[in-house]
């Protein structure tokens, strides 16, 4: 039975196991990586895209921090980052203000332009996302087999959209 590791805002995970990784996003991103091949991979969630000039180590709740740290953590593995398979989730808005919900300034937009951004200067294959809309997400990352399950849940009183 697989071992579940449920990750907080600026926390990541990276292993070659019979591991579940869980997490729950609002406006946050999780970005996995995974190994098709060496069966290895992680996730990371993070918070805001960047803190600008960090005065101290990498902090995993900035993106691009975030990234850089997932990517150590693949280092210690035989597989070139290149090889990985990445796919990214969340940014979802959490309020129902439209004029909020529309603007290019909340941190939701915000955290998804810096996960594409990272991802293509690293070169990554993104081969799944589902980023934006109201509401948050639960995810399920196994390792085992590279598998993502997400389940997308809408703001109250939202009226429904297709996605």
């Amino acid at each position: 039975m697989a071992r579940e590791v449920i990750l907080q805002p600026g926390e990541l995970f990276f292993g070659k196991e019979d591991v579940v990784v869980k997490t729950l996003l609002g406006s946050c991103i999780a970005i996995t990586l995974w190994h098709p091949e060496q069966k290895q991979g992680g996730m990371c969630h993070y918070m805001l895209p960047t803190r600008g000039n960090p005065s101290t180590g990498l902090d995993g709740r900035y993106a691009d921090e975030a990234l850089a740290l997932l990517v150590q953590a693949a280092g210690h593995y035989p597989a070139p980052i290149h090889e990985y398979e990445a796919k990214l989730f969340g940014g979802g808005n959490m309020f129902t203000e439209q004029q909020y919900a529309q603007s290019d300034n909340n941190v939701a937009t915000k955290n998804i332009q810096a996960a594409w951004q990272l991802t293509r200067d690293l070169g990554l294959d993104i081969k799944a996302h589902h980023l934006g809309h109201s509401g948050h997400r639960s995810l399920l990352f196994e390792l085992s087999n590279g598998s993502v399950w997400l389940r997308h849940h809408r703001l109250p009183h939202q009226r429904e959209s297709r996605e």
